[in-house]
């Protein structure tokens, strides 16, 4: 069997547990890693056996190029790797508009390069995405609330060390209860910079001014890390005219290595799918799992 041959794009918190998931798959195998060029030297002491580079087309043929890069990143990146023929998966996570629009525009693209992009493809939006699906199969009408945490959200510190001022940072999500939450940032403050000006910004931005937001400033912002985190889906709701059907989904887990399994998993998928852009809930889980169709039709069902 030819194993899937996969690029990894980035190598932070989730591009490293990308390269475990996809060493543990056993239909896969690491084609190389792309990374900015400062960065490859460290890498390839770090890493001796897979090939670090600057550009893709130096690793010869990649089946699927897994994004593990800032979700602003992803709609001038994805775009690059679909116009050379491989394959995308990315854990874009900015809900509403911009999420649709990207989702056309990666379809577009890949339908004219016959190739499949995979995107909004972490836990949440991406498995819990289909998880809140199921549970309207079951009750049509009802409520659906998603309480996050408490724990550190990989999204929302990246988008806060982006944030000019800013030296070291990490976002905790804190559930107040029935989907609403809070946002605890701290950060670690460059020289030079005003610390009022610097929280601001941070509360201005997308990711966090739709949320009740706190700012602190702190010594040694790794002293904080846990990379723990967790959500709770619940669903109140009516199975025909039948009322009160209540539903529960609870998860804890690592944050970077279950968004990274998730896309390795999407990755797979990937490959079995007509050329376009997918969001998960377009595509059937049995794609995204290793193994003999009917043996895991047979586990499963």
């Amino acid at each position: 069997m030819e194993k899937i041959k996969i690029a990894i794009v980035g190598f932070g918190n989730v591009g490293k547990k990308v390269y475990e998931a996809v060493e543990e798959s056993p239909d896969m195998e690491t084609a190389g890693i792309v990374e900015l060029a400062h960065l490859i030297e460290k890498l390839k002491v770090n890493i001796p056996n897979v090939p670090v580079v600057d550009n893709i087309e130096k690793l010869g043929k990649v089946d699927v190029a897994i994004l593990a890069i800032d979700s602003r990143h992803v709609p001038n990146t994805a775009p690059i790797y679909l116009n050379m023929g491989i394959n995308t998966v990315d854990a874009y996570d900015i809900h509403g508009d911009s999420m649709i629009e990207l989702k056309e525009s990666l379809d577009k693209i890949s339908k004219e390069k016959n190739t499949v992009s995979i995107m909004a493809s972490g836990w949440d939006p991406g498995t819990d995405s289909i998880i809140r699906a199921v549970l309207e199969m079951i009750a049509p009408k009802g409520l659906t609330t998603v309480n996050f945490g408490p724990g550190m959200s990989m999204g929302h510190t990246v988008a806060v060390k982006a944030t000019p001022g800013v030296k070291d940072a990490i976002s905790m999500t804190v559930p107040k209860g029935m989907g609403l939450h809070k946002r605890l940032v701290y950060i670690e403050l460059e020289d030079g910079y005003d610390f009022n000006e610097v929280s601001k910004a941070i509360k201005d931005d997308s990711y966090f001014n739709q949320d009740e937001t706190y700012v602190f400033c702190v010594d040694n912002v790794k002293n904080l890390i846990d990379m723990g985190h967790g959500v709770h889906i619940e669903r109140k709701g009516v199975s025909g005219i039948t009322h009160n059907q209540k539903m529960d989904f609870t998860m804890s887990l690592t944050n970077p290595a279950a968004t990274a399994q998730v896309m390795v998993s999407a990755a797979r998928a990937s490959l079995k799918q007509n050329p376009g852009c997918y969001t998960l809930i377009e595509i059937p889980p049995i794609d995204c799992i290793y193994g003999e169709r009917m043996s895991l039709i047979k586990r499963f069902v």
